[in-house]
């Protein structure tokens, strides 16, 4: 039986067409999986916490020496970390923002890309090479875009901080079986977007 988290990015709701996408996905799957697991996760609608000094200090501190007020600054760390670690399918719903990702994802990035929880120097010091500690973990990222050309080696992939950055990040906490769907366009509309959609629907619909 597989567990999956669905993490949720945009700050709209029913207008998301990155939320359309994730339910496709939790649709289509929940059909041919309906044994399996869900959780889902907020980033968009519902605030994720940004961390601060004492979460840094507490972070960087040994367990065993971490007062009362280290634990709670890393309460919410704790929990989602968690989460990532029960569950062995990640998908994540977002859309692009400034050519990135929204400002709610990447407080929940920062929140567990967590030093020897998510990933740790392989000499246990400084080093410049990372290990990351969430192993055999599949990661789908479905975004939706704008505009068009961000993809490997279109006229925009240098523009793009949104799903390199997310492969990237996921990639240093040991995540390296990753699959992206963009939905692109949007701004467009009319027939081109539509012709978008129906081609990264029928992409959603045919996982397995």
């Amino acid at each position: 039986m597989n567990k999956l988290l669905i993490i949720n990015a945009s700050i709209r709701n029913e207008r998301s067409y990155s939320r359309k996408l994730t339910q496709l996905f939790v649709d289509n799957w929940m059909h041919k999986h309906p044994e399996d697991r869900f959780t889902f996760r907020e980033t968009g609608l519902e605030m994720i916490k940004p961390i601060n000094e004492k979460w840094i200090a507490g972070a960087f501190a040994q367990p065993e020496t971490r007062d009362e007020e280290a634990q709670q600054a890393l309460q919410l760390s704790d929990e989602l970390i968690r989460e990532l670690k029960e569950n062995n399918m990640y998908v994540i719903g977002t859309p692009m923002y400034n050519w990135s990702v929204p400002s709610g994802l990447k407080a929940y990035i920062d929140q567990v890309m967590r030093i020897n929880e998510t990933w740790k120097f392989r000499s246990g010091k400084p080093d410049g090479d990372y290990v990351g500690l969430l192993e055999n973990k599949k990661l789908f990222i479905l975004s939706s875009r704008g505009d068009t050309g961000y993809g490997e080696g279109e006229k925009n992939e240098h523009m793009n901080f949104q799903t390199t950055y997310l492969k990237f990040i996921f990639g240093i906490m040991g995540v390296k079986d990753i699959t992206v769907i963009s939905l692109d366009n949007e701004e467009f509309g009319g027939e081109i977007f539509e012709h978008s959609k129906q081609k990264i629907f029928q992409a959603i619909n045919a996982i397995e």
